[in-house]
């Protein structure tokens, strides 16, 4: 099973000067827990979540229009493409600690976001098979930082 097969492709992004007063509007709106991150040119330049932005405003003494996802989003995402194979996903979830990808192509811009809640554990194809095991491995690993 393939990347492509179960991401989301209708993603609510943000760009990297959108402060994060706008970027918690967003994600109240669209009920999301993180926002793709653009440059101006539409590249993808980083993943910004709740979590971010709750410690961002709660470690600097200025308000949530003040600061920009630009400014909270750091260097070096993981990404995966849409053609690989769903383990791959998962094992760099799990191998980062985290519940979601994007997905890009090779000019790095955004296709859709693989989230371990995306994955349909009762498909398969071609003989490839995602285990229930490597599902909670991924999910197991995320939930290790929040603690």
């Amino acid at each position: 099973m393939t990347v492509k097969e179960v991401m989301t492709e209708e993603v609510t992004t943000c760009h990297l000067d959108t402060n994060l007063a706008a970027a918690s509007a967003l994600m109240w709106e669209n009920d999301r827990r993180a926002l793709p991150v653009l440059t101006s040119a539409g590249e993808f330049a980083g993943v910004l979540t709740d979590r971010d932005i709750c410690i961002a405003l709660g470690t600097r003494n200025v308000r949530a229009s003040e600061l920009t996802a630009g400014q909270v989003v750091g260097d070096g995402a993981l990404v995966c493409s849409s053609s690989d194979d769903i383990g791959v996903a998962l094992q760099i979830m799990r191998d980062a600690k985290v519940r979601r990808l994007p997905v890009v192509n090779k000019e790095r811009e955004l296709e859709g976001i693989v989230s371990i809640d995306d994955v349909d554990l009762s498909q398969s194809r071609d003989g490839d098979v995602v285990s229930l095991g490597d599902v909670l491995r991924a999910v197991q690993a995320s939930q290790s930082i929040a603690a």
